[in-house]
């Protein structure tokens, strides 16, 4: 069996994980100090977000240089130490690439920007202005504004579909294909175990530059991005042939794991499109979850069947938190207990096929953070505030030790700040309570490796009606029934006599078919 499939791994956001320098940001070598309480929760492995050379414009995912490690982080060679002690401690290491653009301080750019004519002046996607001076069409940019910006050395348009020093890399070229597979070796070759493809439905443009049209459908609308269907600046069908040569290199190396993110409106068809076959990539993850506002059955029972297992269907991938939404236990409260909505979210997560993402914090159940707004970094959310604030609240460093100054994370004023209710639920405030949402958390991810039927089995939804979900687990003679209460009053169900209770959260390891409010229970229904 493939090690990745059904696997659980742990998402690393450098920057606020360990400090070791004292410079208020996170770096390779506090992370490698950190590894074994990673190793501790029994994950699989490790995604580790980006820390390549950057200007650090958009934290690391604006590269300007793919294959060198920016000074923040540390060195190639600290980077070298820590996929050997990750290795030593018999775990994967998953490393972000960003193929869709780079910084405009790359070199790439630089050179494509001097002239129309040098090597690499088709390597971005430029074009001309119009006849009155206007951007070249009405795409717009995730983060706001126009998705052009004029650049007098070419006297021409450059886009970008996110910040404006995030210039959008031409992946029709096959030289660009060519230097991103190149990009792909090199780290290959140093022994990652995988690549997770950040936004790389975003890869490949319209040819045409044709016009997105207006997007008519209700909903909440906080960007111009927000107000058209994005037909063109992105989802071109050209993107699975550059999956397929990466998934070529990847299995020449053996058992490596390629997982996309995507994001928009068609994200479930992509995702498929991008994991389809044995010729393309392992798996793949969108944002079902990670911007629902709340957890209900429907959502749940919607997002199970659109991933049947039928024959020649990809594996998806699953996670409820990371560095871009805001916390789970946060944004699915409503008012109720954030401990209580934790707890629950992570028994969910784990009974769901496919693999899953736990973030940083999310094993300690930490709430989003405040963040007041002069200490807000984060570029969207700075320009869009107060709506949307998900990525700082998300990001603050890691509390590991509750009496230190700023909870063990560094020993000065971080980049951003710890948050006192962090505090009082950090790593040594958990590390001895058996009662913990850490120890909540290594033993659920303990039973997900003892159950082949959690982590590979077939999913079937019994029930999904107002705040009751029931859904089964089976693989070979291994069969359970996962049960959820997501509403605020207790509720029965009608569970099997012959069914042993395995497990439960919120009350749930009580009685098998009762289920107080927000509480999860497993029942074994195995011969």
């Amino acid at each position: 069996m493939e090690w990745w499939r059904g696997a659980v791994l742990y998402q690393v956001y450098p920057r606020s994980f360990q400090d070791s320098d004292g410079d208020g940001v996170g770096d390779l070598k506090g992370l490698i100090r950190r590894l074994d309480h990673i190793a501790g929760l029994g994950v699989d492995g490790l995604w580790l977000s980006p820390v390549f050379a950057s200007p650090m414009k958009d934290f690391g995912y604006d590269v300007s240089d793919y294959c060198a490690i920016d000074p923040l982080f540390g060195t190639l060679d600290d980077f070298d130490t820590l996929v050997a002690e990750v290795h030593a401690r018999g775990l994967k290491l998953i490393i972000d690439q960003v193929y869709a653009h780079t910084s405009d301080a790359h070199d790439w750019f630089r050179a494509s920007r001097h002239d129309r004519t040098n090597a690499r002046a088709d390597w971005y996607v430029w074009a001309d202005a119009k006849a009155d001076g206007s951007p070249p069409n009405n795409w717009q940019s995730v983060f706001g504004g126009a998705a052009w910006t004029w650049d007098a050395r070419r006297g021409q348009y450059y886009m970008h579909n996110f910040l404006a020093s995030q210039p959008q890399l031409n992946v029709r070229n096959p030289e660009v294909q060519d230097a991103l597979v190149d990009v792909t070796r090199f780290w290959l070759d140093r022994g990652v175990d995988g690549f997770r493809l950040d936004a790389i439905n975003f890869a490949i443009h319209d040819d045409a530059l044709t016009d997105n049209p207006p997007d008519l459908r209700p909903g909440p609308r906080t960007r111009p991005f927000d107000f058209q269907l994005h037909l063109y600046n992105q989802s071109q069908p050209e993107i699975p042939a550059f999956l397929e040569r990466l998934r070529q290199l990847a299995d020449t190396y053996g058992d490596r794991f390629f997982v996309a993110e995507v994001v928009g409106a068609e994200a479930e068809a992509e995702m498929h499109a991008f994991t389809q076959g044995r010729d393309r990539l392992h798996s793949a993850y969108g944002f079902n979850y990670l911007y629902a506002r709340a957890l209900s059955a429907e959502l749940v029972a919607e997002t199970v069947a659109r991933w049947p297992g039928a024959e020649g269907e990809g594996w998806p991938c699953w996670t409820f938190s990371n560095h871009d939404t805001p916390r789970v236990a946060s944004r699915w409260a409503a008012g109720r207990d954030p401990d209580a909505v934790a707890r629950l979210a992570m028994l969910l997560l784990m009974t769901l096929r496919g693999n899953v993402l736990v973030y940083q914090g999310e094993e300690l159940g930490l709430p989003q953070a405040e963040v007041p707004f002069e200490r807000l970094v984060d570029p969207e959310a700075i320009a869009n505030w107060p709506l949307t604030l998900g990525r700082d609240g998300a990001r603050t460093p890691m509390p590991w030790t509750a009496e230190a100054p700023f909870g063990g994370f560094s020993d000065v004023e971080p980049w951003l700040p710890m948050d006192p209710q962090h505090l009082v639920r950090a790593v040594t405030v958990q590390q001895a309570d058996t009662g913990s949402m850490l120890a909540l958390t290594r033993r659920l991810i303990a039973l997900r490796r003892e159950w082949p039927a959690l982590r590979l089995g077939r999913m079937t939804v019994l029930e999904a009606t107002g705040p009751r979900l029931v859904f089964r687990r089976d693989d070979g003679e291994q069969s359970l029934i996962c049960a959820f209460n997501l509403g605020e009053a207790a509720l029965d169900w009608p569970a099997p006599p012959e069914g042993r209770l395995v497990t439960g959260v919120n009350g749930g390891e009580g009685r098998a078919g009762h289920l107080p409010p927000l509480a999860g229970q497993i029942l074994d229904l195995s011969s």
